[in-house]
């Protein structure tokens, strides 16, 4: 009986011994850290991965044995019945499988997409498709639809203004409609009940200081000088002078490559050349900066009415209040093109 008693103890401290080494082994595969990098590596899984595939793309920055662990996980938790596609990081730290219950959960890591003052719908549909899995020809196709248009409360000429720029958190695979709707509760967020007080003040709905904000941004890339820029159209709005933006007639002319506007270019007939046309144009030359916005809403109080380039190149501006003044100033910006063989 004693003799029994020993060996069953001796029987159970070795299945103990055993079930001990397994469980170690099994923590070894699984639970130790996955990745050989030194710093967070990002998971893409798009529509057309399978298992394979997502075993490929792990196995480029797993440790061996870790793979070894993720790969059985797979195969006997049944991921294949269920990819969930998206962008997924994975820190230094993360074990199989962590990774595993990840991927089978589909939490996927947001990413910050940042939104540009791009000059045309088609630049900014490239730069956000460069960003997200979403095509950048779809995205266009439905910022240039009327239909979406109207849905926003834009039309084809507006919707730039619906545009925030600024990095925003969204996930990898945000579909089309998910990415507008967001940037439409952006802008809505932005224009709060303090920047539509200073809109109303100025006469100008949302768009319409988008609008003139686009003619800002293109005019100077000197913050400092914004407001002042801002103030002078306000100036001659309010004066029902025809706004006379240089850069108005590029767009108007589809050719953002030209250096020299020419007395010829001014009689374009399009409604977004402010040289033959009074008032704003239909909508934003481009997506405008927060920053010009900004400079609208709280443009520079004064009496310019005129502005012409400096001579110097340096991207700011000579401001006039009557005609003659600036006669003097475009005067000495057209002999420095001269200088320069700009034509």
């Amino acid at each position: 009986m004693k003799k029994s008693s020993h060996t069953l103890k001796r029987l159970i401290i070795a299945l103990v011994i055993i079930l001990l080494a397994i469980l170690a082994v099994g923590y070894y595969f699984t639970c130790t850290s996955l990745s050989k990098a030194d710093e967070t590596q990002y998971l893409y899984i798009d529509r057309d991965d399978n298992v394979d595939s997502v075993l490929t793309k792990v196995e480029e920055f797993a440790k061996p044995h870790a793979m070894t662990g993720f790969r059985q996980l797979v195969n006997l938790r049944g991921y294949g019945d269920n990819i969930i596609r998206g962008r997924y990081g994975v820190p230094t730290d993360m074990s199989a499988r962590g990774l595993f219950n990840m991927l089978k959960r589909g939490e996927q890591t947001p990413l910050n997409v940042p939104i540009p003052s791009a000059r045309t719908l088609d630049r900014l549909a490239g730069a956000v498709s460069k960003k997200l899995e979403l095509d950048s020809l779809e995205l266009l196709q439905a910022v240039t639809d009327s239909a979406i248009c109207q849905k926003y409360g834009f039309n084809a000429q507006t919707i730039p203004a619906m545009f925030i720029p600024d990095s925003y958190n969204m996930y990898w695979t945000v579909s089309v409609e998910e990415f507008l709707d967001r940037m439409k509760k952006e802008f809505d967020r932005f224009w709060n009940d303090d920047r539509m007080q200073k809109a109303k003040a100025l006469n100008l709905s949302p768009v319409e200081v988008s609008t003139l904000a686009s003619i800002v941004t293109e005019e100077t890339r000197a913050t400092a000088e914004k407001p002042t820029v801002a103030g002078l159209y306000i100036n001659r709005l309010r004066k029902g002078m025809l706004l006379q933006s240089d850069p108005t007639v590029k767009f108007a002319m589809h050719d953002f490559t030209i250096k020299r506007i020419l007395n010829r270019m001014l009689s374009t007939d399009d409604p977004y050349n402010t040289y033959k046309y009074k008032g704003l144009p239909p909508g934003p030359i481009r997506i405008p900066m927060k920053e010009d916005l900004e400079a609208v809403l709280n443009y520079e109080h004064h009496d310019y009415l005129y502005m012409c380039a400096k001579e110097d190149f340096s991207g700011t501006h000579n401001y006039a209040r009557n005609e003659s003044e600036h006669l003097a100033n475009a005067r000495k910006y057209h002999q420095a093109l001269n200088a320069r063989g700009i034509r």
